[in-house]
């Protein structure tokens, strides 16, 4: 039998697959970006600095704080479409 579209388990089935695509966009930013992809990235200078050497120092830190804003986006859509919203 499957579970209806407004059950517990399927709001947590929904909440741990948005946490597996977001923390697979941190790593593939932070370790491809970062790590494997460096010396390709290297031959582009962003604020005269190596892109590969940004993206290990800067921009897994950037895409982190933007991936948070992302779920929150998505959990209170998520909220909103269960019933678990905190609105009147």
């Amino acid at each position: 039998m499957k579970p209806s579209q407004n059950t517990p388990q399927s709001y947590w089935k929904k909440n741990l697959q948005y946490l597996l695509i977001l923390l697979l966009i941190w790593f593939a930013v932070s370790y491809g970006a970062g790590i494997l992809f460096k010396d390709t990235l290297d031959t582009i200078k962003l604020g005269g600095f190596p892109l590969g050497f940004w993206f290990a120092q800067q921009g897994s830190i950037y895409v982190f704080v933007i991936l948070i804003f992302v779920y929150v986006w998505l959990m209170n859509r998520l909220d909103k479409k269960h019933g678990y919203d905190e609105a009147p």
